[in-house]
């Protein structure tokens, strides 16, 4: 774990574990926290529990930027954790760096509502 005023990181796993298009999950703090590497190299992160049922999203499908949940089929865009279906919905998003191959996730400092819930309404 390495420290800042702001954030405090953790490493999650390395750039040879998570290849480009690939998603995977890993807890942390214990948060499950859904890693997913984009085209091009970016890298988000996101609470890994569907915010429906609480399903781990790294069992779901990712196809043309969407994540799609294996349970009920709710589906994120993976560029920005919003809501596709429903629309309503909003995944918590991690802050990401990469040191050399190492991939950290920052957690901010005193923020301890790190997962979000939602209806179908």
């Amino acid at each position: 774990m390495v420290k800042t005023d702001t954030i405090q990181w953790f490493p999650a796993m390395t750039l040879d574990d998570l290849w480009e298009w690939e998603m995977d999950d890993v807890e942390i703090e214990g948060h499950t926290v859904l890693l997913a590497h984009l085209d091009g190299g970016d890298i988000v992160a996101y609470q890994g529990l569907c915010p429906h049922q609480e399903m781990y999203l790294a069992d779901g499908d990712l196809e043309n930027g969407v994540l799609t949940c294996h349970a009920h089929h709710w589906q994120f865009a993976i560029n920005d954790g919003g809501g596709v279906n429903p629309k309503n919905c909003q995944l918590y998003q991690y802050e990401v760096k990469v040191e050399g191959e190492q991939i950290y996730i920052g957690f901010p400092k005193g923020d301890t509502n790190r997962y979000k819930r939602c209806t179908a309404d």
